[in-house]
């Protein structure tokens, strides 16, 4: 305390804390927090509002942060390892392979396009080959910021859509190897083909190590660590940096082993648990602030008293604009698009953000790019992201989706066995004030499917199987399996309580439906704010990740009794989101209820083609062969979620889908409608939860559904 108190007397108390690291920690933290947040509610990217806090805490601002500065440079340099790294884990290989040939012919042309324009502007100011060439890898990648805009719009199984996500993964791969190229012809010094026939060798293979051997590592461990995400999580972490530092001793940027890294453990993470934390991580943290560094290197007075620099900007700018306009009426020409899709693709793949930012900020450290480039380059970023999502949104609007398969095709003779025992619905039982409703709730779902009730308590494990704690636990679980049995028998039902010792709810949920055969899963609502939550998740979080059969998580604010109208509201015009329609017709028959199917589109969407969607969207509920047919509402709106809350208030309850956030390959979370809904509905909800490996499940249910309303 003495020491302490003698630094304090000596020095004033700013520059004491000016000297603690933790202080910019702090204020990058506060930035991180409020800054998106505030360029959201403009209707502006949220990494616009990051890029010019820097610009504003830097040396062109308030000189408050230096980009020399040892945590800044580790932290930026974790986030742009962060960045290529979940570019390459967010690449669509299902998207890919369903179109590969023309998604490669779409990526051939919006490559080599850009390519040659971005090298000819180059050129044409004057700078070096290299420096040309790198400029026009510039060019070549595009970020799919505008993927939410056309998954609300129902149109991502459009052709022209697939094949521009499809493309993705050839320009990424193609404008990262240029720059490694680049970047290793400078460090060798004198150019020579034999040193470029060296260099293109050892990338060869060290590509091929990464891909192949993290690949086969990858689900090897996964396979092995059981439900140990947290010893996944580090092996993905592990597998990034490693892939990164090899890439180094190669002599190549260590961002192309980040994607390389990605690709190989893309399949193995696969959509779960891990890949969410994984992403969540370098989403509030690392890549925030490498965009905030970004903006700490700008010189905003160079930038406007340099006319060359304005010159370079303009040319960029209308450079990338145009060369991926002519790269999509080049593709309608090869394959024959509408105008409307070939506009779409030239919108969607405008967005110059993930990849084009990290190889900019690498050519520059490296001495490739001038520090106008760079400046130019963060406007092309400004521009593009704003722009393309907005024509996106205006141009996509009405664009067709193929008709669906039907969604209720013949179930598969393995399944057979399963199909024709009775209708099992497994409800976890913790809390005594909502359980009562959770069972009226299963107990109409099974007296429909002359089913059966299984209430669950788990009572989690402690060291030893005799401490007083588990002792405990498990007296509570009997009172409460026999108060639900008590219950279910009341309402005419059959229950088989089961007890289970876990080391964890939701696994000893998951794995006791899947011992039960379970075929639906009956939850209470779990809290999901905090940072533990969304770090951690909570049990229904990961019951929805780990379950093999369906989740209906459950606010009931009323009996389900009295439930006499349920909307549906449908985000997607596919079959696989039909689900909650045969949840919802369940439950309906049960209590003779009214369903109403609900489609919201863009409000400048014209009267044919609301029309067409609600033919398309009557089409899809008609292969359901629903006994009492739903009414179809399309409902033109330019808010998806107010239109929504506005229609439920005339309806007892709402069955909403469970759709898990996407993150753009710029490592921003996009929020969906259903978390919006669910926070603002005043009336009952019911979300629906899906499988991951869906396919065998979604049978087992439509066969079931359509026996059901048979029998009636």
């Amino acid at each position: 305390m003495e020491l302490i108190s003698q630094v304090l007397v000596l020095e004033p108390t700013s520059q004491v804390l000016g000297k603690e690291p933790i202080v910019p920690f702090a204020i990058l933290l506060a930035v991180i927090l409020v800054i998106p947040i505030m360029f959201e509610r403009l209707r502006l990217p949220g990494l616009v509002g990051l890029v010019f806090s820097g610009l504003v805490l830097g040396p062109s601002g308030w000189n408050f942060f230096q980009s020399d500065s040892p945590m800044i440079n580790l932290l930026s340099d974790i986030g742009l390892i962060y960045l290529l790294f979940v570019a390459g884990l967010e690449v669509d290989l299902e998207q890919f392979r369903r179109k590969k040939s023309r998604a490669f012919g779409f990526a051939t042309l919006t490559f080599s396009v850009p390519l040659l324009m971005g090298t000819l502007v180059g050129l044409i100011l004057g700078y070096s080959w290299t420096t040309s060439i790198l400029i026009g890898s510039l060019f070549t990648s595009y970020t799919l910021l505008a993927y939410p805009i056309i998954s609300r719009l129902g149109v991502v199984n459009n052709e022209a859509v697939t094949v521009t996500i499809g493309a993705t993964i050839f320009t990424n791969i193609g404008a990262i190897l240029i720059l490694a190229v680049c970047v290793a012809v400078v460090h060798a010094g004198v150019f020579s083909f034999a040193k470029l026939l060296t260099l293109s060798g050892w990338l060869t293979i060290y590509s091929v190590a990464v891909v192949t051997g993290f690949d086969w590592a990858g689900k090897e461990f996964f396979k092995r660590s059981g439900d140990d995400e947290g010893n996944k999580f580090l092996f993905v972490l592990l597998s990034v940096f490693l892939a990164a530092m090899g890439a180094q001793l190669i002599g190549v940027e260590k961002i192309v082993g980040a994607f390389l890294a990605g690709l190989a453990v893309n399949e193995a993470v696969g959509e779960g648990p891990v890949k969410e934390k994984v992403v969540f991580i370098g989403s509030v943290l690392f890549i925030p602030i490498f965009f905030v560094d970004l903006g700490l290197v700008i010189d905003l007075p160079t930038f406007a008293n340099n006319v060359n620099t304005l010159k370079l900007t303009l040319l960029i700018v209308v450079g990338l604009i145009v060369s991926k306009l002519i790269a999509a009426l080049l593709t309608k020409l090869v394959y024959h698009y509408k105008w409307q899709e070939t506009l779409t693709m030239w919108s969607l793949s405008l967005p110059q953000v993930g990849t084009t930012l990290a190889a900019t900020l690498v050519g520059y450290r490296a001495g490739l790019l001038p520090l106008e480039v760079l400046h130019s380059v963060i406007v092309l970023m400004l521009v593009t992201s704003t722009l393309g999502p907005l024509m996106t949104s205006r141009i996509a609007v009405g664009l067709n989706s193929p008709l669906a398969e039907d969604p209720v095709p013949p179930l598969p003779e393995e399944n057979a066995s399963e199909t024709n025992s009775a209708f099992t619905i497994v409800v976890p039982v913790y809390n005594p004030q909502t359980q009562q409703y959770l069972i009226e709730m299963a107990a109409l779902l099974a007296r429909q499917s002359q089913g059966k009730i299984i209430p669950l308590a788990i009572a989690t494990a402690a060291a030893q199987m005799d401490a007083p704690q588990l002792e405990a636990s498990l007296q509570r679980s009997e009172w409460l399996l026999n108060k639900a049995t008590t219950q279910s028998r009341a309402l005419g039902v059959a229950a088989e309580p089961v007890l289970r010792i876990d080391d964890a709810f939701a696994q000893g949920i998951s794995r006791a439906a899947r011992e039960q055969k379970a075929n639906l899963i009956v939850m209470g609502w779990g809290k999901r704010t905090g940072l533990r939550a969304r770090l951690f998740g909570n049990v229904i979080d990961g019951v929805l990740w780990a379950s093999h059969c369906p989740v209906a998580v459950t606010r009931l604010v009323e009996s389900p009794k009295k439930i006499q109208r349920i909307l549906v509201p449908i985000e997607n015009l596919t079959a696989p989101t039909l689900q909650p329609v045969q949840f919802a017709q369940m439950l309906a028959e049960a209590n003779q209820s009214h369903i109403t199917v609900l489609n919201v589109c863009d409000r400048r969407t014209s009267s044919s083609k609301i029309a067409w969607r609600r033919s398309h969207l009557s089409l899809l509920v008609s292969k359901l062969a629903l006994a009492n047919v739903p009414e179809i509402q399309i409902i033109a709106h330019e808010n998806v979620a107010q239109a929504i809350l506005q229609a439920a208030r005339l309806y007892d309850l709402v069955v909403l889908p469970f759709i898990r956030n996407r993150t753009s390959p710029g490592g921003l979370a996009i929020s969906d409608v259903t978390t919006q809904l669910a926070s603002q509905l005043t009336c009952s909800i019911i979300m629906l939860g899906e499988p991951q490996r869906t396919q065998t499940t979604n049978l087992i249910m439509s066969t079931t559904v359509s026996s059901i309303t048979s029998a009636v």
